[in-house]
């Protein structure tokens, strides 16, 4: 670790003004804390006196110069790449950004089907054509993982005039596949590869975590540093590295889709969050993965799910998943996991997912088992009426779009019924959150596959964000 790492640029000149007891004439008009709700002020006091803004000594998060500069450059050190730019607006400012970098109305552009929402809001905002390329079922995971290199090749050379190559890595459960050989055959026809590595600001790690994209030659990668990273939410990194897309459009492209007042805590925490990524050693690495393996075993003693395996260096060990046994419903699973004060990351229909962190808590190894061995007096609470099965359909390996975004934009769009939709173009995103990865994506023709795997999530009672009131009798739909 090279010594500038510990260093502290934006968080210590934070500090230091705060340190100073300054009047405060400029916005927020929390004035330093000074004025705000007695309700809240116990809560928000110590944060309130480092939320400033652009004032002498700060720097400008869109033009930096100082220290939101060096603590970019030192980001940028320790992932290995040419530069790298702090997001207070999460993953979705980064790929949005990257995207409206590379593309314009009606280019065409490979994405990986089951990418965020916001891939495709970014491809919205564009106005371009996405070609889909779909992952396979895995009967491993129990869910769509992998993308076969094979796939990408054939998309590619069916459109090498596509302006990227867009994928997603790891998975939402930390589940990767071989992406090397893919971002290298994008490179051979001049395509640049853009990731949403957004649970993988941690594999820089190394053995036993998967490799980073960021390691393997992508152009851009976009890391949710709150998502594993001790920073706050809505805190990220987008890494750039690329001879294929300009730097300057990312720069330009940033502005317009972040805030002209970026949160200083949340920079902050960005700086602090890499400072702390780079002093983890290996003494502390073995503690962390043993501490998630010991919550496994515990789990694992509960004859109500299956923990699904962890592979090295292809799934990121802290990710736990339980396969819930066929005759319990994972909703219901879920919320008895909050009965007892222990909050998983989410449920579908059949898995529950558990995120441990960079760290050891010891009051989680004390809850678990508690969980565990109370799940039988609660058995008959959480037993539904057989489980909700949703089919393993598997969408065509490789699909365009019958319009560009753009053109959706200038057509009308009604509800219909389920019976009447089959073959229309949809006129919303059908979106399972979290994870945010939509079944059903805007303009895309609707088969009667997007009603098998969707139907079954609205009867196992998964949030699912829409746009039509009652998605269980039909959707919006485009006239043609």
């Amino acid at each position: 670790m090279s010594d500038s790492q510990s260093q502290l640029p934006l968080f210590q000149v934070l500090l230091k003004h705060a340190g100073l007891d300054a009047s405060s004439f400029h916005v927020p008009g929390h004035k330093n804390g000074m004025i705000f709700s007695n309700e809240g002020y116990d809560v928000f006091k110590s944060i309130l006196p480092y939320d400033l803004t652009e004032i002498t000594g700060l720097d400008d998060l869109h033009h930096p110069e100082s220290a939101i500069k060096e603590a970019q450059e030192l980001t940028a050190q320790l992932y290995g790449v040419e530069s790298t730019f702090f997001l207070v607006g999460g993953t979705t400012a980064g790929n949005l950004a990257m995207i409206l970098s590379v593309c314009e109305p009606e280019d065409c552009i490979i994405v990986q089907r089951n990418c965020h929402k916001s891939i495709m809001n970014a491809i919205e905002l564009a106005g371009a054509k996405p070609v889909f390329i779909s992952p396979v079922y895995e009967e491993q995971t129990g869910r769509y993982s992998r993308i076969n290199a094979s796939t990408v090749y054939e998309a590619l050379a069916a459109y090498p005039h596509a302006k990227a190559l867009v994928l997603t890595y790891p998975d939402y459960f930390g589940h990767t596949y071989n992406i090397q050989p893919m971002i290298e055959a994008a490179h051979q026809y001049q395509l640049p590869v853009l990731v949403d590595e957004a649970h993988g600001a941690h594999f820089i790690l190394g053995d036993p975590f998967p490799p980073s994209s960021v390691s393997l030659g992508a152009d851009i990668v976009v890391h949710s540093a709150h998502k594993m990273l001790p920073a706050m939410t809505m805190s990220s990194f987008l890494h750039f590295q690329s001879a294929l897309v300009s730097k300057d459009k990312i720069r330009h492209y940033l502005q317009m889709v972040q805030s002209s007042s970026p949160s200083y805590p949340l920079m902050a925490s960005l700086d602090l969050a890499r400072h702390f990524l780079a002093h983890i050693d290996e003494a502390q690495i073995k503690q962390m993965i043993a501490h998630a393996h010991q919550i496994r075993s515990m789990l694992d003693e509960s004859p109500l799910w299956d923990v699904v395996p962890v592979y090295n260096q292809v799934d990121d060990p802290l990710k736990i998943t339980l396969q819930i046994h066929p005759d319990l419903e994972a909703q219901k699973v879920l919320h008895t996991f909050e009965q007892h004060m222990v909050y998983p990351e989410l449920a579908t229909t059949s898995q529950l997912l558990l995120i441990s962190g960079l760290g050891m808590n010891e009051r989680d190894l004390q809850r678990i088992p508690h969980v565990v061995n109370n799940f039988d007096h609660q058995l008959k609470r959480v037993k539904g009426h057989g489980k909700i099965e949703v089919t393993a359909v598997q969408p065509p390996e490789i699909s365009e779009f019958p319009y560009s975004l753009r053109n959706l934009q200038e057509m009308d769009n009604m509800w219909v019924a389920w019976e009447h939709a089959i073959g229309k173009p949809a006129g919303e995103m059908i979106i399972p959150y979290p994870p945010g990865i939509p079944l059903l994506i805007k303009g895309e023709r609707i088969e009667r596959w997007h009603k098998e795997v969707i139907m079954p999530r609205l009867k196992a009672g998964q949030h699912i964000q829409s746009e039509s009131n009652d998605l269980q009798k039909g959707l919006r739909t485009f006239v043609e």
